[in-house]
């Protein structure tokens, strides 16, 4: 079996992307040994997915996607179960690209199902302590592309199961002024999720990639 995991490099208001440290470690595990991992990191670009998704999954042919993008507004892990047919206009992308429409397919549907067991995917995170929540919105910029270009080229071949989880920004030891708890992990605001570090954004999304293995061996 082959999966395939991608993240995505730094972008216009997030010069530290944790979904980029996050797949070089989990395309380096080895577990189960029956399973090849690969592991792609994006360019925030509209160009960079169109030219980089279909060559990935030509010379990959994974029976899994799975997709890890940063949403910094998010309080935890959101496990995407549907790719919006909408572009926005305001954001350029890394290189400063903007969408000239505002939707994706002209004529297309609203939006397109992704092939993955979100709840599954869900309770896999929250085994490891980290908040998750499905979603129906995955936003209109780089990540709900790469979802849409990706639920496309699923509805046409494989692979067979394609997900996409949203994380959130990830507390970063060097911060220092940020109060911790007794225990030493940093303390969130009034009203606010518990932060997670990259360890635990690892342990999550490594529940994750087990755990659409294991879907996909259910369905053989």
């Amino acid at each position: 079996m082959k999966i395939l995991i991608t993240g995505f490099g730094p972008f216009p208001g997030a010069p530290f992307n944790p979904t980029e440290p996050l797949v070089a470690e989990l395309a380096r595990r080895r577990h189960p040994a029956d399973v090849r991992r690969a592991g792609h990191v994006f360019r925030v670009s509209y160009d960079t997915v169109d030219r980089e998704l279909p060559a990935l999954l030509e010379r990959e042919r994974p029976d899994a996607l799975v997709m890890f993008g940063l949403a910094g507004r998010t309080r935890h892990l959101r496990v995407e179960t549907l790719a919006r047919n909408a572009l926005t206009r305001t954001v350029p992308d890394a290189g400063g690209k903007l969408p000239m429409t505002a939707t994706i397919a002209a004529g297309g549907p609203d939006a397109l199902r992704l092939r993955a067991p979100a709840q599954k995917l869900v309770m896999a995170a929250r085994s490891t302590g980290v908040q998750a929540a499905p979603s129906r919105d995955a936003g209109s910029y780089l990540c709900n592309y790469l979802c849409w270009r990706a639920a496309e080229a699923a509805g046409a071949a494989a692979p067979r199961l394609v997900a996409f989880i949203h994380v959130p920004r990830i507390f970063q030891p060097s911060r220092r002024a940020w109060p911790k708890s007794r225990s030493g992990r940093p303390k969130a605001g009034p009203g606010c999720a518990p932060l997670i570090t990259l360890d635990d954004l690892t342990a999550a999304g490594e529940a994750i990639v087990r755990a659409a293995i294991a879907a996909l061996r259910s369905t053989r």
